[in-house]
């Protein structure tokens, strides 16, 4: 375990997802994972944050750190949501609102947590460091 550190807080709306993006990013390049894996986890915290502008409320808070794995929590103040069909894996049909996008996250990363209500969404979403083989 390389201890924690912090990478990055931010909050975000529509008009700032795509900057973020690159802070978080820029984040993972100094992290040691492969290209695939850390193109993986930006995907997943770009997924999360274009559900929180879509779904979500509108905006949201982000936290990035590493703690031996790489970390991101998103927090919105949304409607909340059935996570049930997520966290158990079932592959969502495509919709014309989406609906496989925390699908996608939970493939791309090593573990989802989400804990939601009717007063706002925290998505929490873990990549181990190193390569795949534990190197």
């Amino acid at each position: 375990m390389d201890g924690y550190s912090l990478l990055l807080v931010a909050t975000f709306d529509g008009a700032t997802v795509v900057v973020i993006r690159h802070y978080v990013f820029d984040a993972a390049m100094r992290c040691p994972m492969t290209t695939e894996r850390r193109d993986d986890f930006v995907l997943a915290v770009n997924e999360i944050m274009a559900n929180v502008v879509r779904h979500g409320g509108g905006t949201g808070r982000l936290r990035l750190w590493r703690d031996g794995d790489l970390v991101c929590q998103v927090t919105d103040n949304g409607p909340g949501f059935d996570v049930d069909p997520i966290l158990n894996g079932e592959r969502p049909r495509p919709a014309p609102t989406g609906g496989m996008g925390l699908w996608l996250v939970r493939q791309t990363t090593d573990k989802l947590t989400i804990q939601t209500g009717s007063t706002g969404t925290t998505i929490r979403i873990r990549s181990h460091l190193g390569s795949p083989d534990g190197r």
